[in-house]
């Protein structure tokens, strides 16, 4: 048997099919940065100074959420040392 040339197609096959892939890749990551180059241009970055606000108002929400936290927990100390 003549296996030669049919290995020779296989690996012939192979080679075609990942410059394709290759190929491909290299046009996707292309696009990729053309398209995050013209968004970067287009949509210019929001200012810093909003940025501190929403942190005084987070803080606030967090003292609330960690008021909740400790209400339901003394509720339930509470309650469990009734139960004994």
């Amino acid at each position: 048997m003549n296996e030669g040339p049919i290995i020779l197609e296989g690996v012939n096959l192979m080679l075609l099919g990942m410059g394709f892939v290759f190929c491909f890749l290299a046009l996707l990551v292309g696009a990729t940065r053309l398209l995050s180059a013209i968004s970067i241009k287009l949509a210019p970055p929001a200012k810093p100074a909003a940025a501190s606000n929403k942190r005084t108002s987070q803080a606030a929400s967090d003292d609330n959420v960690v008021a909740a936290i400790t209400a339901a927990l003394h509720h339930h100390q509470k309650k469990l040392s009734q139960q004994a």
